[in-house]
């Protein structure tokens, strides 16, 4: 099936789906849950033939992201599961004016119509796209990278099964078929068709949307995360967010790419970075961090020299671009020149320095003693998240069930002329 049918059928499903009530869309997603799970078997075949035509041609991080087992499946039916919990974000009454004239004028949410999603090689996003899009009372048209084809194919043949079962279109979720760039070109274009296209992936591709898209589009943003620690930090508590921000999964966009530290403890904390990051995770059976140390941190420790565009690039790798700052400005001033405005954080034991930084960073989410691996939409109480918004338009930060929604103006009067 062309791209276009796939839209023309999604927009023909979108009434059916804007006017389903609460309890048919969570029965539709539980069902969609019980079939993830039930069909285990013939995701994780397909998860096969992706990680094995990936092998060689994509990093071991990102193959970490293509991956699924069945604990990740579980997961994402679980994610399924808590969307369905969630309350309906759709026909809330989000404003009401009562005017002298009589007039009583109600701002309520409504469904956003078609969401087009274009995404690379993470299955599971197939599986959170689809349960808010639908619970928001859309259709969802998913397009995916080759590398995820097979993987999202039948994750999607399983979330059919439970949205038909629940009496809703199973044409209200669709797969574009051609994984070439035409497909993406034509979301792009699909005015009329698309209501709103959320790009999820790396710069190149959100780029492209944002400058040729002819459909509304919700930019979600490329991480250049840092984490500053201040002089003041409690230096055990740093190097265990630094870690974690780094290393627990470094292929995602919420993970740290730089770590700014103060001058007065850099000889005293750099080298116990360096240990921590290198020496324990090698000795540990854990892949070690690769250090590039602008000049300041190079006279200090051993490592890579930082590049000219090290303070620039998200690495989505076991990598970290380390510099040395005098003071919490020099800190803000590099995140302001050098951040991506998704997540940035500092380590500090001092409530006023914590103030300044969270006032004065320009972030979608900003941190004060914790991992910046926490902008997620399950972690922040969404379920799961349609991807990271770094605009300041319509939504920032996790996309979840509210922000998939638009409003309308309802007014009811009793004969009022002007």
């Amino acid at each position: 099936m062309t791209t276009q049918e796939l839209l023309q059928k999604a927009k023909a499903s979108k009434a059916a789906m804007a006017l389903a009530d609460t309890d048919r869309k969570n029965r539709a997603l539980l069902a969609m849950a019980d079939a993830l799970i039930a069909r285990a078997d013939p995701i994780l075949a397909a998860n096969a033939l992706d990680m094995e035509a990936a092998r060689g041609t994509i990093s071991e991080v990102m193959l970490d992201r293509l991956a699924l087992n069945e604990n990740r499946i579980a997961g994402m039916a679980q994610g399924v599961q808590e969307v369905a919990d969630l309350p309906d974000p759709v026909g809330v009454v989000l404003n009401r004016v009562d005017r002298p004239n009589g007039l009583v004028i109600q701002r309520v949410s409504v469904p956003m119509g078609v969401i087009a999603i274009i995404y690379e090689s993470r299955p599971n996003v197939t599986s959170d796209a689809a349960a808010l899009a639908l619970k928001a009372g859309s259709a969802c048209v998913l397009r995916c990278g080759k590398e995820a084809h097979h993987s999202a194919a039948a994750i999607v043949a399983a979330l059919k099964d439970g949205l038909s079962s629940a009496g809703l279109p199973s044409e209200a979720l669709q797969l574009v078929e051609d994984t070439t760039r035409q497909s993406a070109g034509e979301l792009m274009a699909a005015r009329g068709l698309v209501d709103l296209l959320i790009p999820r992936g790396g710069a190149g591709l959100i780029r492209a949307c944002v400058d040729n898209a002819a459909v509304p589009v919700l930019e979600t943003g490329t991480g250049i995360c840092h984490i500053y620690v201040d002089q003041w930090a409690n230096q055990t508590m740093a190097l265990d967010i630094m870690e974690n921000a780094k290393c627990s999964r470094p292929s995602v966009c919420n993970a740290a790419e730089v770590c700014l530290v103060h001058r007065a403890i850099a000889e005293e904390f750099l080298p116990k970075l360096r240990r921590r990051l290198t020496e324990d995770r090698a000795a540990a059976g854990l892949p070690p961090v690769e250090l590039r140390l602008d000049r300041s941190a190079a006279a200090v420790i051993p490592g890579t020299p930082a590049g000219e565009r090290d303070f620039d690039t998200e690495f989505l790798d076991y990598i970290l671009a380390v510099k040395v700052v005098d003071s919490l400005e020099n800190a803000v001033d590099h995140i302001a020149a050098h951040s991506t405005g998704h997540s940035d954080a500092i380590v500090t034991g001092d409530e006023r320095a914590a103030h300044a930084f969270q006032q004065r960073v320009d972030s979608a989410a900003v941190y004060w003693n914790a991992s910046t691996r926490f902008t997620d939409g399950g972690e922040f109480g969404l379920g799961c998240e349609m991807g990271i918004s770094t605009q300041k338009l319509h939504a920032r930060g996790p996309l979840g069930l509210a922000e998939l929604c638009s409003y309308k103006t309802i007014v009811r009067g009793s004969g009022q002329i002007r």
